[in-house]
């Protein structure tokens, strides 16, 4: 007999599903340049954090949806993968990598998320570009 799963007693895998819907969320958003899904899936309060081609982008969330909404990551090549969830309680770290960004980017993501409000969200967004070179976003 199948039992239903309360919120308050979400399992380990619940939580797992549901980390990597909002993550996936944001990474549909980005290929597509839904800017929505980007907002849906980060908090209001979220920040980004990195460096490309030289230039820091260190800036609040709002900024990745507006360039999300420009320049679509998927332009014929994109791909992006889950490498890894980490989650105890109502935190989790995942690790995200994407190859093609713009065609020829490659970036390591590292999410940081919490549950809040029992919903899953991304509050921080740290990214190493590892490869490629970066279109003029100016």
């Amino acid at each position: 007999m199948a039992h239903a799963i309360s919120e308050t007693t979400a399992t380990t895998v619940d939580d797992y599903d549901a980390i990597c819907r909002v993550v996936q969320l944001c990474l549909d958003g980005e290929a597509t340049g839904n800017a929505d899904q980007v907002r849906e899936a980060f908090h209001e309060d979220a920040r980004m954090f990195g460096s490309l081609g030289g230039e820091r982008y260190d800036v609040p969330v709002s900024e990745l949806a507006e360039m999300v909404a420009s320049a679509p990551a998927d332009t014929g090549r994109y791909r992006s993968r889950i490498l890894s969830v980490q989650q105890a309680g109502d935190a989790a770290f995942v690790t995200v990598a994407e190859e093609g960004y713009w065609g020829t980017v490659s970036f390591l993501d590292y999410l940081s998320l919490a549950r809040i409000g029992g919903t899953w969200k991304i509050v921080n967004k740290l990214f190493a570009h590892t490869g490629g070179e970066p279109p003029d976003l100016g």
